[in-house]
């Protein structure tokens, strides 16, 4: 009996044990649960939230915040740029704004230009006296399309009610732009000093172009809803004309740009993605790549993605919920694409007909600039005439120049290849490189001296600013 009382005993403990790592190893249990909970919570989303709480909270909310963070970006401009108006009266754009002179970056540490060009990567890296950091968005948690007040006075619809653009209007490219033709070259400025808008398309060029060409631009003038600008409760627009959404051509004004900004859609996380300056469509027929670093590969591929996801910071689910506008690829997408294809870059009347100065009419700095452009300073290895690119993308590694870290709500880390944008009609497209970091061509010069680490002297940065004044 005794024996047997043992094995029920022993049994029973046996039992229990097992009992106990089941518990343990069980995927139910409560207590598995609860370590593996705050994992989850950690793992960053490639998908957007879904905002569900009321307009009238977020909008008081956000213009209860908005001065506090337009102070702390203002903060952050002021420490790396001079942001004091400096222009140049003899070099306009084609309609009369005169052009920023910089460099405008504030040195660190009593460093000069020249000491700075002398140093290597790692010693300005450790001295952290990079100037040309990463620009961050105005609020870059956020996000969203941005637009200069210059615009806005003539197109109150696109207005946020929760921030304001960021830098002076000097720095950006004249308001309305020149539009000129591929195909009516003997036209000159066909918006004849206009904002082209869905209202004054058909006046201005009924008879100039074909029904197709009308179509597609017609198109590029309708509102579609976006991200920001949208009938949803989850918009950051009170207008009823905003509601309605944002055309093409609200950030390529009259074919080119008016300097408006935004975030890429195609990184995550958040702070991991760029802001992104918009490009100008002049010259869109020479070029084989489209997107800062998507890469693109036709004017078709990239009309079409902007209406399906860009528009929506590149969540499909979002853009559903938004009202995503599908454009219909063998009519739609390609009458617009017609159009965008037939935009020209402006007059350069020093240049000949390779692309190249004509040196009967150059200045002797322009000529030097010109030498140093295919010599010494090797712009040309990416840049190749006549239109200053070679289609290609390159990485040019900035991230050589700091420490990686959290600044503005950024991640300023390694930002990987970009396009090589054309050169052609440069002076008129500021601010420069994909961020808008760069905010005059002297600052563009400054720049690659750094990177290329080409050690240029004063005149020589001087001789490659005249050069690109007259592409």
């Amino acid at each position: 009996m005794k024996t047997s009382r043992r094995i029920q005993v022993v049994f029973v403990a046996v039992l229990a044990t097992i009992s106990v790592s089941l518990i343990l190893v069980s995927p139910h249990s409560d207590a598995q649960s609860t370590q593996k909970q705050p994992q989850s919570s950690q793992q960053q989303s490639s998908y957007m939230s879904v905002n569900e709480e009321p307009f009238d909270v977020v909008r008081a909310r956000d213009k209860a915040n908005k001065a506090g963070v337009m102070a702390a970006h203002q903060r952050l401009l002021e420490e790396r740029y001079n942001l004091s108006r400096r222009v140049d009266e003899n070099v306009r754009m084609t309609r009369g704004k005169p052009i920023p002179v910089g460099p405008t970056a504030r040195l660190k540490n009593g460093v000069t230009w020249e000491q700075l060009g002398r140093m290597s990567p790692d010693e300005i890296r450790d001295k952290g006296v990079f100037p040309y950091l990463p620009l961050p968005h105005v609020n870059h948690p956020v996000g969203g399309m941005v637009f200069p007040q210059t615009e806005i006075k003539a197109l109150a619809r696109l207005q946020r009610f929760d921030l304001d653009f960021d830098l002076p209007d000097q720095f950006l490219p004249e308001f309305p732009p020149a539009m000129f033709l591929t195909t009516r070259k003997d036209l000159g400025d066909v918006s004849k000093g206009q904002l082209i808008t869905v209202n004054n398309y058909y006046e201005l060029f009924n008879g100039i172009l074909n029904p197709k060409q009308l179509e597609g631009l017609r198109l590029l003038l309708t509102q579609f809803p976006q991200q920001q600008f949208n009938a949803t409760a989850d918009r950051k627009t009170e207008r009823a004309d905003g509601m309605l959404g944002v055309a093409c051509f609200d950030c390529h004004v009259n074919g080119h740009t008016s300097g408006a900004f935004h975030e890429v859609g195609d990184i995550r996380p958040q702070e991991n993605r760029r802001r992104i300056e918009t490009t100008s469509l002049r010259g869109v027929n020479i070029q084989r790549l489209f997107g800062s670093q998507r890469a693109l590969k036709t004017v078709e591929d990239f009309t079409e993605f902007e209406q399906r996801a860009a528009y929506f910071d590149g969540d499909p689910v979002i853009a559903t919920k938004k009202g995503v506008n599908i454009l219909e690829r063998g009519s739609q997408v390609h009458f617009m694409s017609e159009f965008e294809d037939i935009l020209d870059f402006p007059p350069a009347p020093k240049l000949n007909i390779y692309g190249k100065l004509d040196r009967t009419k150059a200045t002797e700095s322009e000529a030097r600039g010109e030498d140093l452009f295919f010599g010494k300073a090797n712009c040309s290895s990416c840049h190749t005439p006549p239109f200053y690119t070679d289609n290609q993308m390159h990485d040019l590694e900035v991230e050589r120049f700091f420490k990686p870290r959290m600044e503005g709500g950024m991640m300023m880390t390694a930002q990987g290849p970009i396009k090589t944008f054309p050169l052609r009609g440069i002076k008129e497209s500021p601010p420069y490189l994909h961020d808008g970091r760069l905010l005059t061509l002297e600052d563009v010069v400054e720049f690659f001296n750094l990177v290329q680490q080409l050690n240029l002297s004063q005149q020589e940065k001087g001789d490659l600013v005249a050069f690109l004044r007259v592409l």
